[in-house]
């Protein structure tokens, strides 16, 4: 066991932020810490490194243990080069590896078997063995393989101090990755990576040896690497065995589970208050009455389960809809200053399709949507009752001196304030937020003001820039399903893979100059992208609107009866553990009924049975657990 916290509670100036938190995190864990902002989870992680001190409980470490944190925004300044900086994590085995040269010259300068020959020769192998254990002769490669995983092929000569702060983000991670601790705790690592970049650090983690503790809000990536979800929640913390996707569904069966039980004993405990009320004044029936009374005083109340208050609901239409063909793209060639970002790109629109942009950081899939918007280029061509709305990153479009009510009301004054404001409750905005100042929110309550704004431009041709960051997961669900009920057009770039994958039906790569058309969505992306970096020869594909057979598929007619077979089963498995949790729960009603517990034959039966069913839970909650 790495770290332990039993009972943990802390809070600030009067008031709890988290209560009775309890965990073991051990040598291979991979956990996700997950939960809204301001819940507590940089300050479990303060707490965990020990910078804060606990009010009440205890954290225990490991003696001796190394911990690697990556903040969310950790980078560091250094005069040093990249890749000098990359070597003082291996100053020691620089430091061997001289030493052992130099011991092996004074070897040869002395003579065999005398006793300084025996001494330096018992060195030479004791330091060669540090050596070897170490890997050291290799340590220039791991950093080369580290560095150009992380997208800094093409910097190791360039100073840190000359550096933006998402590039020093990175460079941090890279070091951490090099120094090897015991265990690593990253802040949204995802950050700042751009797709291929992504892939690598996923791989990397993977096989990472030491336990890991992420915060993250990218759905993918904690899909891909956590074993274990810590969710922080109304200052308390439940662990959740399995993925984000399997949390999902455990979660809800949990929060379901709770409240029917916390209803069902109201209802009893109002029956009783009932029975207790209409007869306790009876003499025939007082000691029944009262019976119930200390029945009542007794029992152990159940909590009413924790509801968290509804995320932010969005909902686009438009009034007028479009062609058929909503957009043409023929030939373009794109430049930023005299970088040309790509040639020749030719692709197409149509009305009710949902199209992702990715590319590596640079290649121009921002640069591209603001090309489209000023509909100036010949080569571009939108079709008849195209509507635009632009949703920007940036949030440039907000004013910082308007309120919150007035930004919005302010582009729709025709409508009344009541209606405004719905809007903005609706997106999560309070009724305290009104008369904010833009400048004042913070980055999530900005994003959710400008999808407020970009929600009322009523556009049937929706473009979003990054639409996903500053959002906590329930608002990025919240707008995917907004999204997915869309019938228009949407046309995104994004990082969030996750998001990628729930909406779009097209994906439209940049690469090396060349925009490439993929018919599918972000996993019908990957596998073709995993299957032409395993297999060179497999051509680029077609993006003939005459293909539509070609573009429509990457995958051979296997691997698609496989997926089938794979959702077939995933899909048995869920009505499987759902079966066995209804009778589980019938059957710990049962163990708590008298006449059940009275019967020894009977409850023997019951609980060999629960026991069999936990069994039979786990064994299906692993195998669903490889299957997503």
């Amino acid at each position: 066991m790495l770290i332990s916290a039993e009972n943990v509670s802390f809070g600030f100036c009067g008031g709890s932020l988290l209560e009775s938190v309890c965990f073991a995190l051990n040598e291979t864990d991979r956990v996700g810490l997950i939960g809204a902002n301001g819940e507590g989870k940089t300050t479990l992680i303060r707490l965990l490194l020990g910078e804060l001190e606990a009010e009440a409980g205890n954290i225990y470490r490991k003696n001796g243990i190394r911990i690697g944190y990556l903040p969310q925004n950790g980078g560091y300044d250094s005069e040093n080069t990249v890749f000098e900086e990359m070597r003082e994590v291996f100053a020691q085995d620089s430091k061997d590896i001289e030493n052992l040269r130099r011991i092996e010259e004074q070897i040869s300068k002395t003579q065999e078997n005398s006793q300084e020959y025996r001494a330096l020769s018992a060195k030479y192998e004791t330091l060669n063995k540090r050596i070897s254990a170490r890997d050291s002769y290799n340590f220039e490669i791991r950093i080369r393989t580290v560095l150009n995983g992380m997208g800094f092929a093409d910097f190791y000569n360039q100073r840190i101090s000359t550096m933006s702060g998402g590039e020093k983000t990175r460079l941090k991670l890279c070091r951490l990755l090099l120094e090897d601790p015991e265990l690593l705790i990253l802040d949204e690592p995802t950050n700042h990576l751009d797709l291929k970049t992504l892939f690598w650090l996923e791989e990397y983690l993977a096989a990472y040896k030491g336990a890991i503790l992420t915060v993250s809000h990218d759905r993918y990536f904690l899909d891909k690497l956590v074993s274990h979800i810590y969710e922080i929640e109304n200052k308390k913390l439940c662990v959740f065995k399995g993925n984000y996707s399997k949390y999902k569904i455990l979660k809800a069966e949990k929060t379901a589970r709770l409240l029917k039980e916390y209803e069902k004993q109201q209802e009893e405990r109002a029956h009783m208050q009932e029975y207790v009320d209409k007869n306790l004044v009876r003499a025939s029936t007082t000691k029944m009455a009262q019976s119930r009374m200390k029945a009542l005083e007794k029992m152990e109340l159940i909590e009413k389960p924790f509801i968290p208050p509804l995320p932010p609901r969005f909902h686009f239409s438009y009034a007028e809809k479009p062609y058929e063909n909503v957009l043409e793209v023929s030939a373009l060639t794109l430049q930023a200053g005299e970088k040309t970002l790509f040639t020749n790109a030719s692709f197409s629109l149509i009305r009710g399709e949902k199209c992702a942009i990715v590319g590596d950081n640079g290649t121009g899939k921002s640069t591209l949507l603001k090309e489209l918007l000023k509909n100036k280029n010949p080569a571009i061509r939108f079709g008849r009752f195209v509507k635009t709305a632009c949703y920007d990153q940036e949030n440039a479009n907000l004013d910082p001196e308007n309120t919150v009510l007035y930004e919005l009301w302010g582009r729709h004054v025709m409508s009344d304030q009541t209606k405004i404001r719905n809007i903005l409750a609706q997106a999560g905005l309070v009724a305290e937020d009104m008369d904010k100042k833009v400048r004042m929110l913070s980055g999530g309550e900005r994003a959710k003001l400008a999808l407020a704004v970009f929600e009322c431009e009523n556009g049937n041709v929706l473009i979003l820039d990054e639409p996903t960051n500053h959002l906590d997961l329930p608002a990025r669900e919240s707008l995917e399903a907004a999204l997915k009920e869309f019938d228009g057009t949407v046309l995104f770039v994004s990082h969030d893979r996750y998001f990628i994958n729930a909406l779009a039906n097209k994906v439209l790569e940049i690469e090396n100059g060349q925009v490439t058309e993929f018919k599918g969505n972000y996993d019908d992306f990957s596998v073709f992208k995993n299957a032409q970096k395993s297999v060179q020869t497999i051509p680029a594909p077609s993006i003939s609107q005459n293909s539509e057979q070609k573009n429509s598929y990457y995958r051979s007619k296997e691997e698609r009866a496989n997926d089938a077979r794979k959702r077939a089963r995933i899909k048995k498995i869920e009505d499987e553990i759902a079966a066995l949790e209804t009778e589980e729960t019938s059957l710990n009603t049962d163990l708590a009924d008298p006449t059940v517990t009275g019967n020894f034959n009977l409850l023997t039966e019951k609980c060999n049975r629960l026991e069999e069913i936990r069994m039979l839970l786990e064994k299906l909650y692993d195998e669903y657990e490889t299957l997503i």
